[in-house]
């Protein structure tokens, strides 16, 4: 009797879970309108005068401004921010799904010029494809190791994830789930930070209860930032680019 009771059970656990998956992910695909990935130009782009500063953006869909017009992304902002303290190249080699693994594998080996400073714009797709925490290490050891490689007085700039518990496409609990895996990958950073002296631009703390609060500051798709949402993480990384070039250590032996 107690073994048909528990396998009953069992039973009607598994058809809620699977009413409860197909409810969550069909509110993620639904829950808002998709905008497209733009076509962003992959030349150098050069901005300012003075000393030359050679400007390298890397990772997935934030870094090339999806949700938004890219002049209003933070490639172009916080380019226009380091012009202020030379000429800056900027070439961007984003990519729109990216994970951290894309950028070691598929973006780095495109770079064809020595960069000076770095943003890299990565963590929210390790997050929802629930990449392991091992591999999204590994994979920004070994991107970081070869930017140092490349340039040993380069500066590093991660924006690490964003603070997905505040992504309104996301229902409860999917919010809270992604908000905190979200945490243990921005640990990630912050433990790469300590190993290789590089910087972590806090969007996640600094952002995440604006873009909860404001709805405007997302994209028609409620997961991308809007303009708006853009411009607000400009100013953080603007001030963490600066906290780089001023403090990040050489690595030249």
């Amino acid at each position: 009797m107690n073994s048909m009771w528990l396998h009953k059970r069992m039973i009607y656990i598994g058809i809620f879970f699977a009413v409860f998956v197909s409810i969550e992910s069909a509110a993620v695909k639904y829950g808002g309108t998709p905008v497209d990935a733009p076509n962003i130009p992959r030349q150098p782009q050069v901005l300012g005068s003075g000393r030359a500063i050679n400007y390298l953006v890397l990772g997935d869909s934030t870094s090339i401004g999806q949700g938004a017009d890219y002049q209003a992304g933070i490639a172009i902002g916080t380019a226009k921010h380091l012009a202020q303290k030379g000429t800056v190249s900027m070439i961007n080699l984003g990519v729109s799904g990216a994970r951290s693994k894309d950028v070691q594998l598929l973006q780095l080996p495109k770079i064809t010029q020595k960069p000076d400073v770095v943003l890299i714009a990565i963590g929210a797709n390790d997050v929802t494809h629930i990449t392991p925490l091992g591999m999204v290490k590994q994979s920004l050891q070994a991107t970081t190791e070869a930017l140092v490689k490349l340039n040993c007085n380069v500066k590093i700039v991660f924006t690490g994830s964003p603070a997905m518990g505040s992504v309104h496409r996301f229902p409860q609990p999917l919010r809270l789930v992604a908000g905190y895996r979200a945490n243990q990958v921005n640990r990630i950073f912050t433990s790469l930070n300590d190993q290789y002296s590089t910087t972590l631009a806090p969007l996640a703390a600094k952002t995440g209860t604006a873009f909860a609060e404001d709805i405007s500051l997302s994209a028609q798709d409620k997961f991308h930032p809007s303009a708006a949402g853009y411009a607000l993480w400009v100013d953080v990384l603007n001030k963490s680019l600066d906290e780089a070039l001023a403090n990040q250590p050489s690595h030249c032996n």
